[in-house]
């Protein structure tokens, strides 16, 4: 392979896994929604552990607007935020 093709290419690579390291994917297939301490609510208004403490330190990182610093029992609606489903925005 040629370097400006290898050049060109490696931006693209980049980009796909800075895109990728924000979606955290639940277990049943959903995209997390809201994270908190003790777990997140998927997309489809499911409840979840984090798997690890990775993922759920990737989502706060990629996400800090949606993940909150307390367990979810602390939040109105067990921390669902309906009025706040930014994912249908994008």
């Amino acid at each position: 392979m040629n370097h400006s093709l290898r050049g060109a290419i490696a931006p693209c690579v980049l980009a796909a896994a800075l895109l990728l390291a924000g979606c955290v994917v639940a277990p049943g297939g959903g995209e997390v929604a809201f994270g908190y301490r003790d777990g997140y609510w998927d997309r489809d208004h499911h409840w979840h552990a984090w798997a690890s403490d990775r993922d759920a330190a990737r989502f706060r990182t990629a996400n800090g607007g949606h993940y909150y610093d307390r367990g979810h029992d602390e939040d109105r609606n067990q921390g669902w935020h309906d009025d706040d489903r930014y994912w249908d925005h994008r």
